[in-house]
């Protein structure tokens, strides 16, 4: 039996701290305008024009650099952080930092209530930095350098996640007194945009080898995650997977180990009618396998949910072709910079046209002829192509592309190639009254 569960914290159930904290206009305006990573910064309210308006100001400012820019809507963060209070307010958001570590916006969601996935010493760096207190963060990567464990260790980051007896091993040596999660494989999650299992989560003749190597290596079991991947499609997979759970926690009762108290669902999570498919199979499997667990802690690991849809990303037409019936552009940004979500995400990028230089007076181009089009990144490799398949009007150069929802495993996992850097491009803050 571990004899440290008094002592190793477990996570919080913040969930009411969501729901509370995100009500009331003044407060939010307040509390967001005194935010880590916020506080001193321009806020733009948007008025009746919308996020244009925002956009055509800051090409104006922008003279002759015309770089790409993020515009980074608070209310939309405010929005979707209240939606998931009200439909899983008994789950906790631990945010996944690799989605999209803005400053700005991790400082909104610490403000607003949210907790911290981290998967690396610098995604724990980061966070606390902002002032994030360490029993607000997971180490939620199930293979870490060991390095890494110590610093967690060192700044009191106790809980983690491991798939592996090498795992056990490590986080003995370099973090014993840490609580940690086993992470299952619980499904196949071939359907999701980014599958992980082949990578990680132990396999169910896995499971009781694991628990019992962890038990002789003292480590104090507190429960278990999984994940269905990233951007998960069939959300039947999240009651398949807490089944799966229920049979962890009670292999631990028949291991003599402590009882579990730990259940992490991991993300998956989309923002809009996904989400609600995801609330009715969380909550009825949860309903059907725990409702005898007294004391259950419940959290998840979103990312894409809360940060996809905040952000908008504007590209300047800094090049153009025509070859017959065709329009070729090239802009500021593609698929070495945010565009790399089409490749490495499985992301369909929409744009609105934006003729600031060429027909100002018709500024999204309504009612104009609309051409086949391909659009270029800025780079030298022909690979850098963002689409063949978009129809857009006669556009010149010094007009400009607006792309929506690209929040998402864009910035972050950008690249400097050929000198356009990704990390680079700044991210103008902006609140509408969308609430």
């Amino acid at each position: 039996m571990s004899k440290r569960r008094d002592r190793i914290a477990v996570p919080h159930d913040h969930g009411a701290t969501l729901s509370r904290e995100c009500g009331g206009d003044r407060w939010r305006i307040q509390s967001l305008q005194m935010a880590p990573g916020i506080n001193g910064r321009k806020i733009t309210w948007l008025n009746k024009n919308g996020i244009l308006g925002l956009v055509q100001s800051i090409i104006w400012s922008q003279k002759e650099a015309k770089e790409p820019f993020y515009i980074l809507d608070l209310s939309l963060l405010i929005n979707l952080l209240n939606h998931w209070a009200r439909h899983l307010p008994m789950i906790q958001p631990y945010y996944a930092v690799k989605c999209n570590p803005n400053t700005a916006f991790l400082g909104a969601m610490a403000t607003l209530g949210s907790s911290f996935d981290c998967a690396s010493r610098a995604e724990i760096e980061f966070v606390l930095a902002l002032g994030v207190s360490s029993d607000r963060i997971i180490f939620a990567n199930p293979c870490k350098a060991e390095s890494h464990i110590k610093y967690a260790a060192s700044v009191g980051v106790n809980l983690t996640t491991f798939d592996s007896i090498a795992e056990v091993k490590k986080i003995k040596r370099c973090h014993p007194t840490c609580s940690v999660l086993i992470r299952i494989k619980a499904v196949e999650d071939t359907t999701s945009r980014s599958p992980l299992s082949s990578k990680y989560g132990a396999l169910p003749n896995e499971i009781v080898p694991l628990l019992q190597a962890a038990q002789a290596a003292e480590l104090d079991v507190v429960g278990v995650s999984f994940h269905i991947g990233s951007g998960g499609s069939d959300v039947g997979l999240y009651r398949i997977a807490i089944a799966a759970i229920k049979a962890v926690f009670d292999a631990t009762v028949r291991l003599g180990m402590s009882r579990m108290k730990v259940l992490n669902i991991g993300g998956g999570f989309t923002a809009g009618p996904h989400f609600d498919g995801a609330v009715a199979a969380v909550k009825e499997a949860i309903s059907e396998h725990f409702y005898k667990e007294e004391g259950l802690v419940i959290m998840a690991e979103p990312g894409r949910f809360f940060a996809e849809k905040c952000f908008t990303l504007a590209a300047n037409i800094i090049g153009k072709r025509v070859r017959g019936d065709r329009r070729e552009y090239w802009i500021t940004d593609g698929i070495y910079g945010s565009m790399n979500c089409i490749v490495n995400d499985h992301a369909v990028v929409t744009c609105t046209p934006l003729a600031t230089t060429s027909n100002p007076k018709n500024l999204t181009c309504q009612n104009a002829d609309l051409y086949k089009s391909t659009v270029f990144g800025p780079t030298c490799d022909a690979f850098d192509t963002i689409s063949t398949t978009y129809w857009l009007p006669d556009l010149e150069v010094d007009d400009w592309l607006l792309f929506p929802n690209m929040g998402a495993y864009t910035s972050a996992t950008g690249s400097n190639f050929n000198g356009f850097a990704t990390s680079s491009i700044s991210t103008h803050l902006a609140y509408s009254d969308r609430l």
